[in-house]
This record gives C-alpha cells, structure tokens and sequence, in this order.
C-alpha cells in the first residue's frame, strides 16, 4: 500500500515505518510542525528556551534524518496556527475554567490524525501510520472498525484515540499494536536509526518543565490578555468557611496535595475548584470520593448510540486503572457514569474512556455536573 507516516523523531514513530519499509510498501513521511519553542513562552529563568522532547525542532531533524536513513520522501506541515487555535487556547480557557485539561487527546485526534488523514486522502494514499500502541481491526458483522488496546498495557495509548471516528480509523495503522518497548528499540537498532536510543517525551510538549501555571501565566502575558488571570482568592472547606487563601485557580488541581500552603492534624487536599467564586475548597482524603460523574462529547466507537446503560470499565485519566461502572445516555450527547466501587479525584477536564475486555467502547470529556 501507499502509507502516509506521522513521524515524530522519536524512536516509536520510527520503527513503526521502518517495519512498514521492510514489508513493502511505499512510505511517504510527515511531521507537524506545532509550537514555536522560541516565541518566550516555553522558557526558564534566564528567558532561555526550554528543552523539548517532543515537537521541538531537534525532533523534526531528527525524523528527516530517519526518513532519509530509510530512504522515502519526507515533508513537514506547519500546523503552529491551528495547534494554537485548537490545543493552546482551549488548555489554558479550561484551566482559568477551574479543570484540569489534557490536551494531547485533542491535538492527537482532532489535529494531528485528522490533518494527515485528509492529506493522505489527498495524495492517494491508501492509511496512515502512526507509532501509537494501539490496535485496530475490521468486524464485518457489525460492520464497524473497532479499537483496542495495546497489547502492552503499560505503553497502551488507545487512551488518548477514543475521538477518532469510524471514518478515520478505516485509514488507520498501528504497527506497533502488538509489540513491547523492548521490542521497539530492537527493530530501530536492527536497522540502526540514529534514534534507536532516544528517551521518550513525558510531559506536554509546549510544558516542557510541567509547569502549567507558569505557561499560562507567560502566554497570557504575551497575548496582552494577563487580565484575564484568576486573582488571589479564598482557600475554603467543605461547610465554605475560609481557611486560608490561594494564588490563583490554575495553579491547583483536583486531588493536589503539595503547595496548598495551609498545614492541618491531617493532610488537606484540592477537592473542589470553583471559577465562578474564585474559591478552591480543601478537605481530607475521604472527600476525594465519589462514585459518579457527568461526560460530554461522547463518541461511541464499538457501536452506534446505545438505547439501553452500557457496563464497562472505565479510566478517569490516564493512569487510572480501569474500574467497573454503569454508563447512561442523557441529554446532549453525555452520560452519566456511575461506578461501583468510589472512585477518587475525578477530575473535570481529563478525558474518560470507556472498556469492555481491551476494546475501547467509547470516550468523553468528563465536566463538572
């Protein structure tokens, strides 16, 4: 086939179209290039741009450099505007929101797939491949492309490709699906890429340091719009009466401990954040929680909307094992997701994905109720 690769410069992307180059078929390589790192933004103490592990400038070198090395044409597309439009913009609006956005569900579903996917369509070729640890495959008696797990559940991603529609994944291509990290590196030795040995990217790649607050506060800055940056404000538990004072909404997140600033007998936790009154509420463990939560944006991938709950395992973040609920369609395209056992720090924001066994039923924007 004629495939269209997304090439990141990391080592996964790499070895997924080297094995694709090996079984034959012709690659035509992609990158996207998404965040100016040198606009001073992204930068330290000194106003010195940040390393990145990811989408950085190195990154594009270094997976031209494997193209090469593979021998198959290479182009970079520059989605700067729309990555800002789209991931930027939304993940710091949700966090003045009171949430705590993950934005690498988006900008994998909604820009990257969905922008290499058309220009793949537009130059006739048949997939596209992507270095994600995923699986998908054809049922025809439901005539559906269903998506499943990794089988490496420590390095599943299908997390973060629950957004994809039926359209998108019929082009899709996970090479890695069936492989281990281990088992990765190996094939990118064996054809002696230079980035056989390359370590991964954690964090989110235009917060190279994690620090969320200080990004938001350095993009407002420089979009003149500082003021729109949550003031101090009260730091209040559960019955509202004020127990200290905070620095700004977006610098907390449901279930924080660390840098509340307040001590107690106990240990005291972010359980609550409230935009509208400029409040985070604090509490003890137990009041982290909660059985139930309301999702929006639902796509259902294994089947069409269901008429009746659905049960499944469901994840609240990305690091969550997977816990036993009951789903239920309400108004708007939401659920209500009612586990079995509480759950703890649910959290607006994250995405929440739904299984059955490894399949990825569906998926949604978990919002405050």
């Amino acid at each position: 086939m004629k495939l269209a690769v997304a090439m990141s410069g990391g080592v996964d992307s790499s070895a997924a179209a080297a094995i694709l180059k090996e079984q034959g078929h012709e690659l035509v390589g992609f990158t996207m290039q998404l965040w100016n790192q040198r606009r001073g933004i992204s930068v330290d103490e000194n106003g010195d741009p940040l390393p990145s592990r990811c989408c950085s400038l190195d990154d594009v070198y270094d997976a031209r450099r494997v193209a090469e090395e593979l021998g198959f044409p290479f182009y970079v597309l520059n989605l700067e505007r729309e990555f800002e439009r789209d991931v930027v913009q939304p993940f710091v609006a949700s966090y003045l929101n009171g949430e705590t956005p993950i934005p690498c569900v988006s900008c994998n579903s909604r820009l990257k797939f969905a922008s290499l996917d058309q220009l793949a369509a537009s130059l006739g070729c048949d997939k596209v491949a992507t270095g994600h640890y995923a699986r998908v495959e054809y049922d025809e008696s439901s005539n559906r492309y269903r998506l499943f797990r990794g089988r490496n559940l420590q390095k599943d991603q299908s997390y973060f490709l629950w957004e994809l529609t039926q359209d998108q994944l019929s082009r899709a291509l996970f090479p890695l699906g069936e492989m281990s990290k281990p088992e990765v590196r190996e094939v990118a030795r064996e054809h002696s890429l230079a980035v056989a040995e390359k370590s991964e990217s954690q964090e989110i790649c235009f917060v190279p340091d994690g620090n969320y607050a200080g990004f938001i506060d350095r993009y407002l800055a420089s979009e003149d719009a500082a003021d729109r940056l949550p003031g101090e404000g009260e730091l209040v538990d559960a019955s509202g009466a004020v127990v200290g004072r905070h620095a700004g909404i977006h610098r907390y997140t449901i279930g924080q401990r660390r840098g509340i600033g307040i001590a107690g007998p106990e240990p005291l936790y972010v359980i609550n954040i409230d935009a509208k009154k400029n409040q985070v509420e604090v509490g003890h463990q137990d009041e982290l929680l909660s059985r139930e939560f309301t999702a929006a944006g639902i796509n259902w991938v294994a089947f069409e909307k269901p008429d009746r709950p659905v049960r499944a395992e469901v994840r609240v973040r990305y690091r969550h094992t997977p816990a036993v609920a009951t789903i239920t369609t309400i108004e708007n395209n939401r659920v209500r997701v009612r586990f079995d056992e509480p759950q703890r720090a649910i959290t607006p924001g994250q995405a929440t994905v739904f299984y059955q066994g490894d399949e990825v039923v569906g998926g949604g924007w978990i919002v405050k109720a």
